[in-house]
């Protein structure tokens, strides 16, 4: 059926564009203002079950264009109505997802151009405001100037998607120096010839050797850098708190992975991997024949908000030859305040580094800054050539298509370049600041009554608490029961058998107010919860 000329009207054009699209940005800004007043009603999680939102949209497509103003009446029945509000000042879940206006704003701007910036020449102004917007971020973070892309030497800067793209990244290059080095530098074989490590690599080299005449032979030989039968033999290493993220990247990436067991940590009270942990595996591991490669240490934990100690693991890695990535998922915004500053030490050891802007300095998502020490070396572990990505410029211009999976980009560093300018570095300060001191102030009101206990000590906006004298079952219950009755919505963890309850700070408008009215529900139901005992 042809569509009729009502339905062709129906379409947007630009002067409806302008129209509906200031409802749009009403429609969020009255969403923002819901979310602040605490009379709404609006609660952090929503009153649904699964497959009650499936129910509000139809089967099947509508075969002809619908009404703007139709659509747009079903957004709060079927969106907001059916959403967790992560920046309810009650929510406090998982880790922050941090916002502005000026982030949105970003993100029109970048949706409106719909460019893809996979080369300089695919669009000039997007590769160059990234390496710009990242080497403000190395001087607002305290990076070693290394990593800046303006710099001498062969550091950059990228922007990632998640933290879990920047690491899956990060393997990858360390997996390809690893073996680069195992099949170019003889050496390094010399140096290792009478160790276990060295017999392991020459067994490697010799059935590299075998398989590469019978791949040539067969007009199928295995892409150098990425050898699988080189690195089949390898093996990394991370903690036992480190982020799922980083198992699943290990797992995609094809090698082993040995999770270090954390031990408490005498500096911050938490669990880190200690000096002595990491020594004693890579030798365990030579000795079986496994080639160790790299460490990801991580600086603020999804548990706990653990951090490794850089300035303790990173000299071994140095010693071992091992390639030294850090998740800084979530602590690294805090890196902006000097006060967190303890965090750093270390960082002159590290090949690679990520966090995500996005949780925690007004930057929505996703924004997570990858850097290299040595990006000009990386770059070629993720390069395939083809005539129609070159240009006249690729020898003195970057190509960010080198450094990621994909080949395509967003505009991203809009939204690094609109805060960091209309926002400035004092406010994003001012509001981490508070973010750990109301978790603080969460810390000091839970242990009032005498019913619960921290699991470890608060630190960067999140607590760890559990019922005091109970199991984990105990604790799960109350858990659970919290979040059915929805008022306020945190998760859980577990570290080495003990389950506890998180309270991270995670909306820019949680006040002391909200700390004391999560304090109250949950004292509250867990009193309802051991009277029906």
């Amino acid at each position: 059926m042809p569509i009729s000329r009502e339905s062709i009207l129906r379409c947007m054009d630009p002067e409806q564009f302008r129209k509906h699209g200031k409802e749009m940005v009403d429609f969020v800004a009255n969403y923002w203002a819901s979310l602040k007043d605490r009379n709404s009603g609006m609660t952090p999680l929503p009153d649904i079950r699964p497959g009650d939102v499936s129910k509000l949209v139809p089967s099947s497509p509508p075969k002809n264009p619908e009404d703007w103003k139709t659509i747009f009446e079903d957004l709060d029945k079927v969106v907001v109505n059916g959403a967790t509000h992560w920046h309810h000042p009650r929510f406090f879940a998982y880790f922050p997802t941090a916002c502005s206006y000026q982030a949105i704003m970003a993100d029109i701007l970048s949706g409106g151009i719909a460019g893809i910036g996979f080369t300089w020449k695919s669009c000039p102004s997007m590769t160059e405001l990234e390496m710009s917007t990242l080497d403000w971020l190395v001087d607002l973070l305290g990076l070693p100037e290394h990593f800046k892309n303006a710099a001498e030497g062969p550091g950059c800067g990228i922007i990632q998607s998640t933290a879990s793209d920047s690491t899956m990244i990060a393997i990858m290059a360390a997996r390809a120096a690893a073996v680069e080095k195992v099949k170019q530098e003889p050496t390094f074989l010399n140096w290792m010839a009478a160790t276990d490590l060295g017999k392991t690599i020459k067994g490697i080299l010799g059935k590299v050797r075998q398989n590469t005449t019978e791949d040539e032979a067969s007009g199928l030989p295995p892409p150098y850098y990425h050898d699988p039968t080189v690195f089949e033999k390898f093996v990394m290493y991370c903690s036992d708190q480190a982020h799922s993220s980083v198992e699943k990247d290990a797992m995609l990436c094809g090698v082993r992975m040995r999770k270090l067991k954390s031990s408490r940590d005498a500096e911050l009270g938490n669990f880190s991997v200690s000096k002595e942990t990491l020594e004693a595996a890579i030798k365990e591991d030579r000795a079986r024949g496994y080639v160790p490669f790299l460490l990801v240490a991580t600086v603020g934990t999804t548990c706990s908000c653990a951090v490794d100690h850089l300035d303790e693991l990173g000299p071994i890695c140095q010693q071992e030859g091992l390639w030294l990535h850090v998740d800084a998922a979530y602590a690294g915004s805090f890196f902006v305040c000097p006060e967190f500053g303890y965090m750093k030490r270390g960082m002159e050891y590290v090949d690679s580094f990520n966090y995500n802007a996005h949780k925690g300095m007004f930057i929505n998502f996703d924004c997570s800054p990858l850097w290299f020490r040595d990006g000009a070396h990386a770059s070629k572990f993720f390069n395939v050539d083809a005539v129609y990505l070159s240009h006249e410029h690729q020898a003195t211009a970057y190509d960010y298509r080198h450094l990621q999976v994909a080949l395509g980009r967003r505009f991203r560093s809009l939204k690094i370049w609109f805060v960091l300018r209309n926002m400035g570095i004092e406010k994003i300060r001012e509001a981490l600041r508070k973010q750990n001191e109301l978790a603080r102030l969460f810390s000091r009101l839970i242990v009032e009554n005498g019913q619960f206990e921290l699991f470890v000590p608060p630190h960067l906006g999140l607590v760890c608490f559990k019922i005091k004298n109970a199991n984990n079952a105990q604790n799960e219950v109350l858990c659970n029961t919290l979040n059915e009755d929805r008022r306020i919505h945190l998760v859980p963890s577990n570290v080495h058998g003990t389950y506890f309850l998180r309270l991270a700070v995670c909306s820019q408008f949680t006040k002391e107010e909200d700390i004391i009215f999560a304090r109250d529900v949950i004292y509250e139901i867990n009193s309802k919860i051991r009277s029906q005992v």
